[in-house]
């Protein structure tokens, strides 16, 4: 071969070698990428392609699916309830993405979950289309629907989220106002329409913000149960009936600035137990502050503060600061100053005590299913932490009975049940200048064992100041969906 040849050849060879070099990269390097690429329409139109898998409540399915009469995409998402289960769900749009359960387990939802791969290769080989797999939840539909109805009555905005202590099973989780995913599941002008009514800008109630999860409120005088139980676990005292040293006035350290009571109550000197009935600053306030910031916070920390949840949707980071002198830790210690929770938060707050001690980790995904409903995969209950020793929670328990027997929390009491709880109103805005939240924490008791947990929130910018309580707003929907997960079990 002459020499002009052969460079011809070897410049050939190597296009050649280059080629297979780049098809190569592409097909199992680049794989991923390209196939998540947003702007990839081939990944886009197979996924709408064919139906998505279910969301499962309650062995029903909160979800479905409809066909498009016009586009690319031939179904598009559908909800049933949409707007009381947004929370849960989040939304799949073909214009706008996913989010929340519909983000996080898509790939069971559209098939193409690697767990799937054996199944979707035998589908391929017969012929027969790809389907989706199943999400099956913890949640129960009817303590769902007390909470959201619960929520859209009393018309504020709020949220609410309910808690099995014993497994940290999700059994609600509410937020209001919400919206109709269903609304955006497709690509066309009305669903624009509908996706600019959820801008916070132009809708400034924020109606998809997911409140239960991702908002951090003051929780006011509910944070009092953490400052109880730091106390007891710290033996700064060592029953509920022991008195207190509480003077009344108490001027906090440092300052010249009294901490107030709500009207004319017995604080002075009061025992954890009255204190915690009637709801005394002076006293909770004077124990954070005696414990120090260190302990509090270490405390706090075990209830699960200043630690993002991952549910498997994520919940924000409950605050609880560090680095503050006696005077900011004592108001930390009745929940103000910096302190802010979600009401996932105080959900496990009231948990842990109901649980004797032990916080279960909280989760919404029972099990992911394959089209055919096989089980893929099961989440199995798994210890967090344990903030008290038994001993000091049934301490606190018999607390906050007291609080819904005689105390600030009555509006809560079922019949035939025992209830523990404690009501909160929360400061908002500068120099507390805006209507305050009311909370309620709370479980029921059936027996020796508590099948609820719950946390509610209200927030009513157009109620009279001075009827906005935790008892009077929060506690009747926390009794509501307590009732309702007693009743789903008998």
């Amino acid at each position: 071969m002459n020499k002009p040849l052969r460079r011809i050849a070897i410049f050939c060879g190597l296009l050649v070698l280059a080629l297979l070099i780049r098809d190569n990269w592409l097909q199992y390097v680049k794989a991923d990428a390209l196939r998540e690429d947003p702007d990839n329409r081939r990944v886009l139109i197979a996924r709408y392609a064919t139906p998505r898998g279910d969301i499962i409540v309650d062995g029903k399915a909160i979800t479905g699916h409809a066909e498009t009469t016009s586009g690319d995409f031939k179904y598009k998402r559908t909800y049933k309830d949409g707007a009381m289960w947004a929370p849960v769900t989040g939304f799949v749009s073909q214009a706008y993405g996913a989010t929340q359960l519909e983000s996080i387990e898509d790939g069971i939802l559209t098939g193409t979950d690697d767990r799937l791969f054996f199944r979707n290769t035998l589908d391929m080989l017969t012929g027969k289309p790809k389907e989706g797999g199943n999400v099956v939840t913890t949640l129960n539909a009817a303590a769902q629907k007390a909470a959201y109805q619960g929520l859209k009555k009393q018309g504020g905005k709020g949220a609410v989220a309910a808690i099995e202590p014993s497994t940290g099973k999700i059994l609600a989780l509410a937020s209001y106002p919400s919206y109709d995913p269903s609304t955006i599941a497709g690509g066309s002008d009305s669903d624009a329409e509908a996706w600019k009514k959820l801008d916070k800008k132009s809708n400034p109630d924020d109606p998809s913000l997911n409140r239960a999860l991702r908002e951090v409120y003051p929780p006011g005088s509910t944070f009092k149960v953490v400052t109880a139980a730091a106390a007891l676990e710290n033996g700064l005292y060592k029953s509920a009936d022991e008195k207190t040293d509480s003077p009344l006035p108490w001027t906090m350290p440092e300052t010249t600035t009294q901490l107030k009571n709500e009207g004319n109550i017995p604080c002075k000197n009061a025992t954890l137990r009255v204190a915690l009935q009637y709801s005394c600053n002076t006293v909770f306030g004077k124990v954070g502050s005696d414990l120090g910031n260190d302990k509090m916070l270490e405390e706090a920390k075990k209830f699960g503060f200043t630690e993002e949840q991952f549910t498997p949707v994520r919940s924000s980071a409950s605050v609880f600061s560090d680095d503050m002198n006696p005077s900011q830790t004592a108001l930390s210690s009745i929940g103000q100053y910096n302190t802010a929770a979600t009401p996932l938060q105080m959900a496990m707050v009231a948990s842990a005590v109901a649980n004797n001690g032990t916080l279960m980790k909280p989760y919404m995904v029972d099990s992911l299913q394959a089209p055919n409903v096989d089980t893929l995969e099961k989440t199995e209950p798994e210890k967090m932490s344990e903030p008290l020793s038994p001993e000091n929670a049934q301490i606190l328990q018999s607390m906050m009975e007291t609080v819904v027997q005689k105390g600030t929390g009555t509006t809560a009491q079922i019949d035939g049940v025992t209830v523990g709880g404690k009501t909160g109103t929360a400061q908002h805005g500068e120099n507390n200048s805006k209507n305050p939240y009311a909370w309620f924490i709370s479980y029921a008791k059936v027996g020796d064992s508590a099948p609820v947990a719950v946390a509610v929130v209200v927030q009513d910018d157009n109620a009279v100041r001075e009827n906005i309580s935790g008892s009077g707003l929060a506690a009747p929907i926390a009794k509501s969906v307590m009732e309702a997960v007693i009743d789903s079990k008998k």
